[in-house]
């Protein structure tokens, strides 16, 4: 297949190539498209075909749930059951933007774009090109992260090419995404609503519209054998080609002990890469050294964490120790990326 490449400035739209792009989609074919949080894998989410299309453009298990997006609010109404009050207040709240719902579908989703489930994950993104798109397509685009599954999600179209190029019809190169990690997550079937994947809506943020919300008791742990609700929740993600570990523990442990790791590594030949920070990036002595950014700026270190996951990759590097961080608002969001990248693989520096 070849897979045609096309620019769009999000600020000055070309309406003529964005017909093009909704055309593949309303004819069945797939389309990468740039979001402010990574850039997505769209398909006809009320086409089967097309959710199998994804499914193996990406080599992506078949019940990992895709997510529709959708530019208006009133396109909602179709797709779900329900819509309560609590729905409505997140939508006003978060709307266009990185905050993902599961609701309980309607007979117009298929259960091959749910993961055979009987909920929807719904988002309307806060991008101009991706709404223009959308709407362009039909108003229901599925749409995963625009990588192989398993690797690093794309937050640059280059990322998109890499992985894609010859899978997929089209290409829409609209520049460095804003946030870098995926939207958040909340599943709204719940009695209290859940975060079943964090992202740059925080649990304190979502507190303050909705009062209790809960989060998913795996989130920062192993995953479980069950179907997985929302993508993201069931397999590794995000992973490098070398072998990741986290280290945690106060700074001076920490940096202690991944040098330590570091000259054990090199003493067996591997090529030893360290994810850091501004803070503690000198410190190191591995052959491959990537700031993460400052620790003072947790919206800086999501935004660069996936493009230094494939930098190492390009690196050809075999082994990576990466620092730990702080659990809370955004440091959740990137603490749950890595622990999916590294496999949970984690060492306590005493």
């Amino acid at each position: 297949m070849d897979t045609q490449v096309i620019v769009i400035d999000e600020h000055n739209i070309d309406a003529d190539k964005i017909r093009v792009a909704g055309k593949i989609i309303r004819d069945g074919g797939l389309v990468a498209f740039p979001t402010e949080t990574v850039y997505g894998l769209g398909g006809d989410g009320l086409n089967p075909e097309s959710s199998k299309r994804i499914y193996a453009a990406k080599g992506r298990p078949s019940d990992n749930p895709l997510i529709i997006h959708i530019a208006r609010l009133e396109d909602l109404y179709p797709i779900v059951s329900e819509v309560t009050e609590d729905v409505l207040r997140l939508a006003e709240a978060f709307w266009p933007g990185p905050l993902t719902m599961i609701l309980p579908k309607s007979d117009r989703v298929p259960y091959e774009t749910t993961g055979g489930l009987d909920t929807v994950a719904v988002r309307m993104p806060e991008h101009k090109t991706a709404l223009a798109f959308i709407e362009a397509a039909g108003g229901y685009v599925a749409a995963p992260s625009a990588n192989t599954s398993g690797k690093p999600s794309p937050t640059m179209a280059t990322h998109v090419i890499d992985d894609m190029q010859g899978r997929i019809d089209m290409i829409i190169d609209g520049g460095a995404v804003g946030i870098g990690l995926e939207s958040t997550i909340v599943d709204m079937t719940e009695e209290v609503p859940m975060i079943l994947r964090p992202g740059y809506i925080t649990q304190e943020m979502l507190y303050k519209v909705l009062g209790e919300v809960t989060m998913d008791k795996t989130l920062m742990g192993e995953d479980t054998k069950e179907a997985p609700k929302a993508p993201g929740m069931k397999y590794k993600h995000y992973a490098p080609k070398g072998d990741l570990t986290i280290v945690e523990g106060s700074e001076e442990a920490v940096i202690q002990q991944i040098n330590a790791l570091i000259c054990k590594g090199q003493a067996r030949g591997e090529r030893v890469g360290v994810i850091a920070t501004k803070e503690t990036m000198d410190y190191y002595k591995a052959d491959v050294v990537k700031c993460a950014g400052s620790r003072q700026c947790e919206e800086e270190i999501a935004h660069g964490l996936y493009a230094i996951l494939r930098e190492f990759d390009d690196d050809e590097v075999t082994l990576i120790y990466s620092e730990s961080f702080e659990s809370l608002g955004m440091g959740q969001a990137i603490m749950n990326r890595l622990l999916k990248a590294a496999g949970y693989q984690v060492i306590h520096a005493e």
